[in-house]
């Protein structure tokens, strides 16, 4: 089979692969460079925003993956994977699709039980709290949300680094079916 006729992902999964790869970045990047303006700023607040819509998004989005995931399913790796490769593979895809569902809900719980409200971007509606205001409560869940953040720069590179190993040292086509 050449590479032209081996299979691949469908178009669908593969946009929502790599949308839902350039909003992670997103969020990253409008978390980390914040602090290039003032605590307060309208600038601050911006990329604040920024960050939770984005992640809010990854969160809904992840729900369309996993559903076209189940519609259209895997194509199959050539040459297969041995059984310890395989099953790294998928504990790495439920980590990943763990965390685009997490990550989200402890962001929304943390500003729920800080007392924020949350507003439609170009609205004035606001989300009503679903959680009791709780400082202490979300100081925890702030913590938690950035350290596994953090933990993440860890696991998407490996999963990075696993497409290439994949592609340059293994020779197989996992990174193929995704472009």
């Amino acid at each position: 089979m050449n590479a032209i006729t081996r299979p691949r992902y469908t178009p669908v999964l593969r946009r929502l692969h790599w949308l839902t790869a350039i909003l992670i970045v997103l969020a990253y990047v409008l978390i980390e460079q914040r602090g290039i303006f003032p605590r307060g700023s309208g600038g601050r607040v911006a990329m604040m925003q920024g960050h939770f819509w984005v992640g809010i998004s990854i969160f809904l989005l992840v729900w369309v993956r996993l559903a076209a995931r189940l519609r259209g399913g895997a194509p199959a790796i050539t040459p297969p994977l041995d059984k310890i490769t395989g099953m790294a593979s998928k504990l790495m895809h439920l980590v990943l699709y763990a965390f685009f569902i997490v990550m989200p809900l402890l962001g929304l719980a943390t500003v729920w039980t800080d007392g924020k409200e949350i507003m439609i971007p170009f609205t004035s509606i606001v989300l009503p709290a679903l959680l009791p205001e709780n400082e202490e409560l979300a100081h925890q869940l702030e913590d938690l949300h950035g350290t596994i953040g953090e933990v993440f720069y860890w696991v998407i590179g490996a999963h990075v680094l696993a497409a290439l190993w994949h592609h340059f040292g293994r020779h197989d086509d996992t990174l193929k079916r995704m472009l």
